[in-house]
């Protein structure tokens, strides 16, 4: 009896392993969709508590709600759009300013250090150091470029998936008294929650970085937003993504850098470890392993979308499972109660 059912269970296990591995495959391969898929999702888990707030103070009908949805959400993609775009014309039209800022720096530096007791011409390895070929930064440029059209392709597909999910009675009016219901309001309320504290993070990172002169404050504080859906890393990414375009600056100063470190990283530090746990409560519960492993296999399959969506998809196939009599041990797994799931 002990062998039938030790038989049993390596068979389970192998299939779940298959079943994995098909699914990795799967979602590799077909993440050109997948990945406008997941975003429309998370926007539509965001946007559809304003078409239910449209429908019940002001009375709106829904066809009128979700066009106004739909609108804002069109609205935001227009304004990420020309951030990114006007970051990059900015950082196209001074690229020779902070050359040319960089090669005094680099100079000054040299004429201190003593290079020439390791035989090293101080004119010519600065020289060779900071020269940037014309058809390097031509390709730059091009990749930038390219990669803003990607986004803007990928947006329109985005609206297009947000459009009939929104569309659909599964994001709103869906009541609480069943299972999946409770389930789809929890998963609404971490997403809005997760969204709004990034949102806050963004804007006021953003707007400190503009007062201090920074430039692309925009772009930084945008680049906020998105990293601080990475519990920890992201925060710590976003704190320091600014510091090189301050050093290359030709108007920074040492105390410009130490405000520019300083500043971002008060408000991470306040609104990730004070503001968020009193808003979000144990909603996230995912150990510190769970995350990081998390952030390993989606930005392999991928890429820098997955890392950013690795989070997100974890917390909400956690609240999935924990909802789930079968499944409760993994939830527990996942949140490093071991003992708690060594017991179910």
């Amino acid at each position: 009896m002990n062998g039938a059912h030790s038989e049993q269970r390596v068979q389970t296990v192998c299939l779940l392993l298959l079943t994995t591995a098909v699914m990795a495959a799967s979602l590799y391969w077909l993440r050109p969709v997948m990945i406008p898929f997941v975003l429309a999702l998370l926007f539509a888990l965001i946007l559809s508590p304003l078409i239910d707030l449209q429908m019940r103070y002001l009375r709106a009908p829904r066809a009128v709600a979700l066009i106004g949805t739909i609108l804002l959400g069109f609205l935001a993609l227009l304004f990420v759009g020309a951030v990114v775009s006007d970051s990059v014309n900015q950082l196209a039209g001074n690229v020779q300013a902070y050359k040319e800022h960089l090669d005094s720096v680099l100079q000054s530096a040299a004429q201190r250090l003593p290079l020439e007791r390791f035989g090293i011409d101080p004119n010519r390895g600065v020289s060779s150091l900071i020269e940037v070929p014309v058809q390097t930064v031509g390709r730059m440029l091009l990749g930038t470029t390219n990669a803003i059209l990607d986004l803007l392709s990928r947006g329109l597909l985005v609206l297009v998936f947000l459009l009939f999910l929104l569309t659909g009675e599964g994001f709103s009016g869906r009541s609480e008294e069943t299972t999946s219901g409770q389930v789809a309001a929890q998963i609404k309320r971490y997403v809005l929650a997760q969204a709004v504290i990034s949102a806050a993070t963004g804007v006021l990172v953003g707007a400190s970085l503009a007062l201090l002169g920074v430039p692309l404050a925009l772009l930084f504080g945008f680049l906020a937003f998105l990293l601080n859906f990475i519990p920890t890393i992201g925060s710590i990414v976003a704190t320091l993504l600014p510091l090189p375009m301050v050093l290359i600056s030709p108007d920074a100063t040492l105390a410009t850098v130490a405000l520019v470190l300083a500043i971002p990283g008060l408000i991470q530090f306040t609104i990730g470890n004070i503001i968020a746990p009193k808003v979000m409560g144990d909603t996230l519960d995912l150990h510190p392993v769970t995350i990081l492993l998390a952030l390993m296999i989606w930005g392999m399959l991928w890429g820098i979308p997955g890392a950013l969506l690795a989070t997100p998809i974890t917390a909400i196939v956690k609240l999935m499972l924990t909802r789930m009599e079968l499944t409760a041990p993994l939830s527990n797994w996942m949140a490093g109660r071991f003992s708690a799931a060594a017991a179910q």
